[in-house]
C-alpha cells in the first residue's frame, strides 16, 4: 500500500512539474489564460446569468463548447509578436480586456436582465448618472473570482514563478491555432444550427445566442448588426417619408359607420393566442368539441368574427405577429424586427397612439424571461407603461413550461395588477401553453376529452393544448364577468401564426376529410388562417364575417371601433369592416390570398375550385399582375419605413415622440407605480371602483398547480398582493 501511495505522489510530482514546465512556455501561459478565462465565464453563466435556462444537455453541452473559440482566436493575436515584452503583454491586457467586458456585462444584467449591446455601449453617455449611478451598481459575494486571477498571474509572473519563454513561436503554429480557434468556433455554430435553425438569421433571444454562441461572438455579431442598420439608417432622409405618405392616403380605408365608435371608452383585451389556427374552431374530435367556448365566442352576436383571417409572419414568428397587430406594419424580409432594430427603432404603436388619443393605460402580460424576443426594449419604444413578464410569476415546479407560466395561472396571477390599472386599459395577454411540442402535463390534461390518434404526436398533443387554451379562456372571461370587469371591455382574441408543420399535413389532412395524397400547396395556403374574433358585450349586430384579411389590418379595425382615426398615421393595414377594404392578403414571403385567387412561390390557384391556372386569359393576367404589384409594393413601402427608421421623421397631428428612456419595468417600480395610481382620488382602477377590495377571490381555476381555493393567491404567488402592501405600507 506505502509502496502503491508512493508511486501515485511520484506520478502526481512528476505531472505537476511537466505542467509546471509547459507553464513556462508562450503556448503553455496562452494555454493558461484561455482555460481561466472560460472558468470565469461559467461561472458568470451559473451564478449571473440564470444558468442561461438551460433545459437540456445538449445546451449544456453547447454552453461548455461556446466561451472556447473566440477565447483562443483572440488570445492567440499577441502570439504572432517575436518579443517576448509584447507577446505575454498582450496577452494579459487583452484578457484583462475580456474580464472587465465580462464584468461590466454581469454588472448591467443584474440591473436590467438583459445582456449589454453594442448600442448599449454606444448610447453610454445618454444614459450615464456619474456618480449618482456609482450606488445603485449591484455587486456580489462571488465578484472577486473574476478579478482574483489577475494580480496573481502579475506576481508570478513579477517573480518569474512563471518565466516569459524567449523563443518565439514560429508563425506556421501560430496561424494553424488561429484555424483552429475558427475551427471550433465554426464547429460552434453548426452545432447550434442542429438545436436552434436559423439561430443567426433569426436572432429571436439575446439568450438563446449567449447560450449557444457565447459573449464575444453575440456581441460582434450584434456590432455587425448595429453598423449594417446604421448604416441604411444614416442614408435615410425625411423626403423619402413623401413617397410613403401618399401610398397612405391613396390607400385609406374609412370607417363603417355601422361599426365605427362601437367600443367607444371601452377597455381593450387582447388575447394572443399562440399558435393557435382556424381550423380547430368548430371542429370536433371524438365526438367533443376541441374548444367549446372559444366556438361560443365565435358564433356570439357580441362578436365579430373573421374565417378568413390570415397570419402574415415571417421568421420573427410571435414578435412578427405582435407587430403587425400593434403597428400595422410588416416584418422584416428576414429575422425578427423586434430583435434586429428593436433598441432604437421608432414607432407609432397601439399603446402609444391610444393614451394620447383616448387616455388609456397599457400593459403587457406574459410569462416568459422579459428579454425573450427584445420585448424589454421594444415595448418601452412602443410605449407600454407596464410590462409584467415572467421575472414577476411564480415559476417554480410545475407551474411553467420552457416557454413560460402556464395559461391558467398566467390569467389568475396577472388580476392583482390588472385590477390597479387606471381604466381605460389597453392590455395584451401573451399565451404560452400552446407551443410547439405542444405538451401537457398529465395533471393539466382533460380527463373527458380524447384527441386524435393521426400518427404524428404534434397534432395529437396540439389538439389537448388547444382545448387546454379555451379552458383558459373561459376561466378569464368568467372573471371578467365576475369582477365587472366584463361589460366594458372588448376582448380581441387572434392566433399568431400556424402551429402544425406542412411537414405534419398528411397526418392532418385525414382529419380535416381531406386525401393527404391529394393535398397540395393551397391546402396549406388555408391552413394559414388564425381565428380574428372581436367580442364587444352588448354588440347584439356581430356573426361571422367572410372578409379576407390579416394581421396587418387589425391596428385599424381596433381604432375605428373605438371611434379612433387612423387617418394621420403610418399604418399599411385597412379596418376589416370598412367597405373599401382590399381583400388581398399579403404574406411576408410575397405570395398573396384572395376570396378567388392565390399566388404561392410564383403559381397561381382558383381558390373557389383548387386547381392551379396553368393558361391564364389576358384578363386573368392583368389581374393576377395588379394583385402581386399592389402586395410588392405595401411590403416595400413598409421594409422601407422600419429599415430606414422613417417614422423618426414622422410627427402626426396628436402624437408625441414616446420617450423610452422614462419607462422602468422592474417589479419594484411597477408594483409602486399601480399603487399610486390605483390609490389616488379620482384612480379609475378597478380596485378603487369596488372601494379597495381586490377581485382576486373572484378568479376560479381549476389549475392543478395551486389549490382550489382562490384566496390562496397570497401563498401560491410569490409577493404580488404582499408586494402591493408591503408598498403601501411605508
Amino acid at each position: 500500500m506505502k509502496k502503491f501511495i508512493s508511486q501515485l505522489a511520484g506520478q502526481l510530482w512528476s505531472t505537476l512539474k511537466r505542467f509546471y514546465q509547459f507553464l513556462q512556455t508562450r503556448f503553455g501561459f496562452y494555454t493558461l489564460m484561455v482555460i481561466l478565462f472560460a472558468i470565469k465565464t461559467y461561472i458568470a453563466y451559473d451564478l449571473d446569468f440564470n444558468k442561461l435556462h438551460i433545459t437540456k444537455f445538449y445546451q449544456l453541452l453547447m454552453v461548455i463548447i461556446n466561451p472556447f473559440g473566440f477565447t483562443m482566436l483572440v488570445l492567440a493575436l499577441p502570439l504572432l509578436f517575436r518579443t517576448r515584452k509584447l507577446a505575454y503583454g498582450g496577452i494579459m491586457l487583452l484578457y484583462t480586456g475580456m474580464t472587465t467586458f465580462l464584468y461590466i456585462s454581469i454588472v448591467y444584467f443584474r440591473e436590467f436582465t438583459d445582456y449589454m449591446t453594442v448600442n448599449v455601449i454606444l448610447n453610454y453617455s445618454a444614459v450615464n448618472q456619474g456618480g449618482k449611478a456609482a450606488g445603485a451598481i449591484t455587486f456580489s459575494h462571488h465578484d472577486f473570482l473574476f478579478w482574483i486571477d489577475i494580480p496573481i498571474i502579475l506576481l508570478l509572473l513579477l517573480f518569474r514563478v512563471i518565466r516569459e519563454e524567449k523563443n518565439p513561436i514560429r508563425l506556421g503554429k501560430v496561424f494553424t491555432l488561429l484555424a483552429a480557434s475558427w475551427l471550433v468556433i465554426i464547429a460552434n455554430l453548426a452545432l447550434s444550427e442542429i438545436d436552434r435553425p436559423q439561430l443567426l438569421t433569426r436572432q429571436f433571444d439575446r439568450e438563446y445566442l449567449v447560450k449557444y454562441l457565447g459573449i464575444g461572438p453575440f456581441t460582434v455579431l450584434d456590432g455587425y448588426n448595429t453598423f449594417t442598420t446604421s448604416q441604411v439608417r444614416k442614408s435615410a432622409k425625411p423626403e423619402q417619408l413623401d413617397q410613403v405618405k401618399e401610398y397612405i392616403r391613396k390607400n385609406y380605408a374609412g370607417m363603417n359607420p355601422t361599426y365605427a365608435g362601437k367600443a367607444k371608452g371601452k377597455n381593450v383585451i387582447v388575447i394572443h393566442l399562440e399558435s393557435f389556427q382556424q381550423f380547430a374552431i368548430d371542429r370536433k374530435i371524438n365526438g367533443q368539441e376541441i374548444t367549446p367556448f372559444l366556438n361560443s365566442l365565435e358564433h356570439s352576436q357580441d362578436s365579430i368574427a373573421f374565417d378568413n383571417f390570415f397570419h402574415q409572419v415571417g421568421q420573427g414568428k410571435t414578435s412578427d405577429a405582435e407587430n403587425l397587430l400593434e403597428t400595422s406594419t410588416f416584418g422584416l424580409p428576414q429575422g425578427s424586427l423586434f430583435a434586429k432594430l428593436g433598441n432604437d427603432q421608432t414607432f407609432q404603436a397601439m399603446p402609444a397612439i391610444l393614451n394620447q388619443r383616448a387616455g388609456y393605460s397599457s400593459a403587457v402580460f406574459h410569462g416568459n424571461t422579459g428579454t425573450f424576443w427584445n420585448r424589454s426594449q421594444v415595448y418601452k419604444n412602443m410605449g407600454y407603461q407596464n410590462w409584467v413578464s415572467g421575472e414577476f410569476f411564480d415559476t417554480k415546479g410545475k407551474k411553467s413550461t420552457a416557454w413560460g407560466v402556464k395559461d391558467k395561472l398566467l390569467f389568475k396571477d396577472s388580476v392583482p395588477y390588472l385590477e390597479r390599472l387606471p381604466q381605460p386599459f389597453y392590455v395584451k395577454y401573451l399565451t404560452v401553453s400552446n407551443h410547439i411540442p405542444y405538451e401537457l402535463d398529465n395533471n393539466d390534461k382533460d380527463p373527458n376529452f380524447q384527441t386524435t390518434n393521426s400518427g404524428s404526436k404534434y397534432i395529437d398533443n396540439y389538439f389537448e393544448t388547444n382545448h387546454y387554451l379555451d379552458q383558459a379562456v373561459k376561466e378569464f372571461f368568467d372573471y371578467l364577468k365576475k369582477s365587472g370587469l366584463y361589460d366594458n371591455t372588448m376582448v380581441v382574441l387572434y392566433g399568431d401564426h400556424y402551429g402544425i408543420n406542412n411537414t405534419d399535413d398528411k397526418y392532418l389532412a385525414p382529419i380535416l376529410g381531406k386525401s393527404a395524397s391529394q393535398w397540395t400547396d393551397l391546402d396549406s395556403e388555408n391552413l394559414q388562417r388564425t381565428p380574428l374574433i372581436i367580442h364587444i358585450p352588448g354588440l347584439k349586430n356581430g356573426g361571422v364575417d367572410h372578409t379576407y384579411g390579416g394581421e396587418v389590418d387589425v391596428a385599424p379595425t381596433i381604432e375605428h371601433l373605438l371611434g379612433v382615426s387612423n387617418k394621420r398615421y403610418i399604418q399599411f393595414g385597412q379596418d376589416l369592416l370598412s367597405k373599401q377594404h382590399s381583400q388581398v392578403v399579403a404574406m411576408r414571403d410575397k405570395d398573396w390570398i384572395s376570396p378567388n385567387y392565390a399566388s404561392i412561390s410564383g403559381t397561381i390557384w382558383d381558390t373557389k375550385t383548387g386547381q392551379k391556372i396553368k393558361n391564364p386569359t389576358p384578363d386573368q393576367q392583368k389581374l393576377f399582375k395588379q394583385y402581386q404589384d399592389e402586395v410588392d409594393e405595401k411590403l416595400a413601402m413598409s421594409d422601407s419605413v422600419n429599415q430606414k427608421n422613417l417614422l423618426r421623421f414622422y410627427n402626426p397631428e396628436g402624437f408625441k415622440a414616446v420617450d423610452a428612456a422614462a419607462q422602468d419595468y422592474s417589479k419594484t417600480a411597477t408594483i409602486k407605480r399601480l399603487l399610486k395610481a390605483s390609490t389616488s382620488r379620482n384612480s379609475t382602477s378597478l380596485i378603487a371602483q369596488n372601494g379597495g377590495r381586490s377581485t382576486v377571490t373572484d378568479y376560479v381555476t381549476n389549475a392543478p398547480e395551486i389549490n382550489d381555493n382562490p384566496a390562496s393567491m397570497t401563498t401560491d404567488y410569490d409577493g404580488v398582493a404582499s408586494g402591493f402592501e408591503t408598498s403601501a405600507s411605508k
